[in-house]
Formats: structure tokens, sequence, C-alpha cells
């Protein structure tokens, strides 16, 4: 890749990064001698269209965002069969890496990179659109300490439906629980991610961490993080109260904008109390204290004054009421404690419920959880339950064990590779994965593939996707003819130009021409107005002007081997004769040896003659 040149401009020094879709270079710009980051395509993605249309759609909603904090976008096409984007080259050092060098940033430090990452995202979201993979990994911080949001490559205008209903693109740690679940998202979802970075960036450790990106998917649905201050008490409370906050399960519950977290976060960097802080629930220890008589404070000892209660008559109607109670709690209690075949409760209804939820559930009615099995379901939600044994309602002794299934989601199948298959036979090995097929059908031109065959599927082959998930295939429309242009006549630059936006290929020769001005297209081959194949190369002939030779001394030469010498360069000769003893000889010549002269130009020669 090195020296490679894309778009006749941008010149390739060395590879920085790669990605999930592309690879990052250094390069410089050669038109304007600035260093930029080429991001480049993977080749097996350039040929599958939903890919390429996300990596455009990358360049074209990024390319609308100007501020500071978010890499610029500069230019993007297509050079063959790569595709590319021109960006802002930033030198520094992304956080993730920062903290791991580095260990927990200061947290008023980490307070201000949080608030530049707010007011960047706050003009994303001004536009439409949510980032959706906001981590460490994405924020640079530059040498003089200013942040920039990086990859806007799974980005996502808010009116696009360019990824399919349910699914969930983002990174484990640091995603959203709508996000886990595959719900609609909102700007909401960015400042949740952020909220993970901040606490990751302030204590050097994840809030959430798993084997595997659905366990760690689950605890953003179900579980509460430990507060920043537990693992680092010099966190303040203040920024503790940001973090939180904007890690709040429900959306509507977070910051209503990035803006208002960038005050937040502000606020905290000053040293001031933030709203979130403010707005905390108070959080308090529990602890028994003595009953104390009204008017009258406990002694020294803490225990509270007795006083006598006064002598009265009862009535004998109290006395007979209260023997009815004792005996009716006396009932209860035996029969709570199985002398009449009781101490039993009734199992309560887990179903729907979260695991954690249904072990609290379970426990206030004195049972535990047993059994705990997983399977597949279209219809719970990932990871609440779907079954319980004993059935809700049903009397069982207290401390039985109540087995539950959780929902694993919507089961997994694999995409049939269906490239190179006619376009029936795709659909049938689809619909027998248990998959749909995306509807309308692609249809592209291909010179590689035949008329009616699939060139791609998206997602790819081996791809694990939910069952009944859609698949959409783009199936050739064979070869598609273009008829060649006219360029004969014009400058190379203007006919590369025109073939190239033609759709050809252009491949350049030079011959030299007396007819046609140097730089100027002499011939072309396929002639104009042939049929070609899209991508097919067009060979223009360009003037380098007409052919130049040395003229040679033939002074002292026999007539005869002067005009031999001169016509094989391609020279006309004249000559005149003067009396001369040499009789035959070339006394003189015009131009002198050594001049150069266009090829066909006439050397005139003086030859002696006798009297």
């Amino acid at each position: 890749m090195d020296d490679r040149v894309f778009g006749r401009r941008y010149r390739v020094i060395e590879r920085i990064g790669s990605g999930g879709m592309a690879e990052v270079y250094k390069a410089v710009d050669e038109v304007l001698g600035r260093t930029v980051a080429v991001k480049v395509l993977h080749p097996q993605y350039a040929q599958e269209p939903n890919f390429v249309a996300r990596f455009r759609q990358e360049a074209q909603a990024a390319a609308n965002l100007s501020h500071p904090s978010i890499v610029n976008i500069y230019d993007w096409g297509r050079d063959d069969d790569t595709y590319y984007i021109v960006m802002e080259y930033v030198r520094g050092t992304d956080l993730k890496t920062l903290v791991e060098q580095e260990g927990p940033l200061d947290p008023r430090t980490a307070a201000q990179y949080g608030a530049q990452v707010c007011a960047a995202l706050s003009v994303a979201h001004g536009y439409g659109i949510i980032h959706r993979d906001i981590k460490p990994h994405n924020i640079v911080i530059t040498p003089d300490g200013t942040v920039k949001v990086m990859d806007f490559g799974i980005a996502r205008a808010g009116n696009t439906t360019m990824t399919q209903t349910g699914s969930v693109l983002g990174t484990a740690q640091y995603v959203s629980p709508e996000q886990a679940q595959g719900r609609t998202l909102t700007p909401a979802t960015d400042l949740y991610s952020l909220g993970v970075t901040l606490y990751e960036a302030v204590t050097g450790r994840l809030p959430f961490d798993g084997d595997t990106p659905v366990a760690i998917a689950l605890k953003h649905v179900n579980e509460e993080p430990v507060p920043p201050r537990r693992i680092r008490p010099s966190v303040p409370p203040a920024l503790e109260a940001v973090i939180l906050k904007a890690m709040r399960k429900n959306p509507a519950d977070r910051y209503e904008s990035a803006a208002e977290m960038r005050e937040d976060l502000l606020r905290v960097a000053r040293g001031e109390q933030p709203a979130a802080e403010r707005s905390a629930p108070a959080i308090a220890e529990t602890s028994v204290m003595p009953s104390v008589a009204a008017g009258e404070p406990p002694l020294p000892g803490g225990r509270p004054q007795i006083h006598p209660v006064p002598q009265r008559r009862t009535s004998p109607w109290v006395w007979v009421a209260v023997a009815a109670l004792v005996v009716v709690l006396g009932v209860a209690g035996a029969w709570a404690l199985g002398a009449f075949g009781g101490g039993t409760v009734a199992v309560p209804s887990v179903v729907g419920m979260t695991e954690e939820e249904a072990s609290a559930t379970v426990a206030a009615a004195g049972l535990t959880i047993g059994q705990v099995t997983t399977e597949n379901s279209e219809e719970y939600e990932l990871g609440t339950i779907m079954r319980q044994e004993p059935p809700a309602g049903t009397r069982v002794k207290k401390g039985t064990a109540i087995d539950i299934v959780v929902s694993a989601g919507v089961a997994m199948v694999e995409v049939p590779n269906v490239v190179g298959m006619t376009e029936a036979d795709a659909i049938a090995a689809i619909e027998g994965a248990q998959l749909e097929v995306a509807l309308p059908i692609g249809r592209e031109y291909s010179k590689d593939v035949p008329e009616g065959q699939v060139i791609s599927s998206e997602p790819t082959a081996g791809a694990q996707v939910p069952k009944g998930s859609k698949v959409a295939i783009v199936v050739s429309k064979g070869t598609q003819l273009v008829k060649v242009p006219d360029v004969t006549g014009k400058t190379k630059a203007d006919a590369q130009t025109i073939l190239e936006q033609a759709g050809f290929k252009v491949k350049v020769v030079e011959a030299y021409s007396d007819a046609v001005a140097k730089g100027m297209v002499v011939s072309q081959d396929p002639s104009p107005g042939v049929s070609l194949d899209a991508g097919g190369t067009v060979t223009i002939t360009v003037s380098k002007g007409p052919e130049q030779v040395t003229v040679p001394d033939v002074t002292d030469m026999t007539e005869e081997d002067a005009i031999a010498t001169l016509e094989a360069l391609g020279l006309l000769v004249d000559a005149e004769y003067v009396v001369s003893p040499d009789v035959g000889i070339v006394l003189n010549q015009d131009p002198l040896p050594g001049t150069k002269v266009n090829k066909g130009s006439t050397v005139r020669l003086t030859v002696g003659r006798a009297p």
C-alpha cells in the first residue's frame, strides 16, 4: 500500500490503524501539501453494496459536522474498486490507552474531557446523528488537551433505515440498555455510553464486564453499577452524581441533552455543585431508635423514661375480645408451624421478571430460586423468565426451590452462502435457514457475475443472526454496456476525466505527431460510439508533438553519401553547386551540424562542381 495514491492526490505514507470495516493510513495531500488520514474500505467489503452504502453514509453524515472536537472530513471517493474517506489527521492518544498507561484520570480533568465530548455530541445530535459507539477508543486527546471524537462509522442519521430493526451495533462494554435490547435509539444512548466512559476514566475499571458480549449486555440492562466512590474514594460526589445520572437505565431519567450534561460537567470542573447532585435521591443509613415519649427527652443512657400506667376499670367485653384474638392468633400460629398440615405458601408468579427481580420476589415469599436454565424464545425478551416450576398459585412449603427458565432471546441461525446461486435457489436457501429475503431485491450490473446469479448478501455468509431476520441479496443484471465517448482532439487530462466519469479505465500511450499539438489526443481505441463493458479500458494516444532529429555533419562527404545519410534520418535535401576543385564534395550545409530540427525539415547542401 506504500506509495499508493488515492484520487490522484493523496499519497500513502504508512498504515496507522485498522477497524472492523476499514484500514486507516497516514497520507500527504499533494495538492494542498498537508498531512491527512485516509480510511480505506476492506477489500472483502468493497463489493458489498450495503457496506459500501454505510461507508458512504459515514462520509456524508460526518461531512456536515463542524466542531473543534469532531474530526473533519475533507473528501471521499472511489479509486478503481476501492472506496476511501479523507479526514483530518489527529496527533494524540486515545483515552483508552491513556488510562491503561497512566491509570485513572484526575476527576476534574476527566470532567473537562467529558464536557468537550458533550459539545461534539450536541452538534451531531442537532443534525439528527447518533454516534452509537462512544467509547474511550474513539476519544483522542491531543497534546494541547483538545478532545477529538472519532469514527462515525456506525453513526446513523435519523432518517435512514440502513440497519435492520432489532440489530445492535456498538461495543458491549459501553452499550446502553436500550441499544442492548435492540430498541429505538435516541441521543440519550450516547450520554449513557459517555457515562460508562467517564466511569472507566476515573476508576480505571469498567462498570460491567463478563465472559461474553451477551452477558455484559444483560448486566447493562439489569444491574446497577457500583458507585465510583466505592472503587476510588477520591472521586468527588459531584462527578459521581453526573456519571450515575448519565447511566440510568431509563433514557428519560438521564440528561435531557448533551448540552445539559456538559453544563453539569463544567460545574464539576469548576468545583461547583452540579444539578445532578442537587436532584439525586438522598441515601441515609438505617438505624433502630428507641421509642421516645412525646415532649420528653431520653435519659443520658439512651433509654426512655418509664411511667406507671394509671389503673382503670375495664369492660368485661374487652377481655372477651382479647381472648378471642388470642385464640385466632394461636390457631394461625399453629397453622404456620404445620400443626394442621399447614406451613405452606402460595408460589408467586415470576414469569416476565428478570432473574434478579424473581429472586427478590420468591425470597419475600419464603422461597428460593432453584435450577436456572435458558431457552430461546420469540415471545419473551432476552433475560426475562418465560416459565417456572411449580406454577404460580401452587401451595408449597416454605424454603421450596422454584425452578425457572430464562429467555435466551430469539434463536440464532447461520446465514447460508448464496453468492453465485440463481435468484430462486438463493431465496430457497435463505428461507430454508429460517430467515427472510429482504424486499425489494437489489440488482446491479456485474462484469464478473453472470446475469441472474447472486453477487452478495448482507449479512454475509456465516454470520449468526436471530431466526427470522431479513437477508438482503444483490442479483447480477449481467454486463453493462456503455458507449465510448469521443475524446480525440481533447487534452490528456480532459480525456481521462470524460472516460472515467463514463465508467471506463484509461490507458495512455504517447506518439509523435506532425498534425496534432503536443498533449492532445491523437486517437483512441475502441473508437468513439463503440459499446464496451462498464469498467473496461480505453486506450488513448496522446501527441508528443513533431519528432525532432539532430542534423549530422555531412561536410567533406560525397554528395551521394550526404543525401543518403540525411534521408535516413527523415530529412529532405536541397543542393546548390559552386565551382570548386573538390568536385562532388559537400563544401557547406545549412542548418549546421548538431542543430535539432523537426523530422521532414530540409537541409541545404553546397556541393563543388567543375568549371
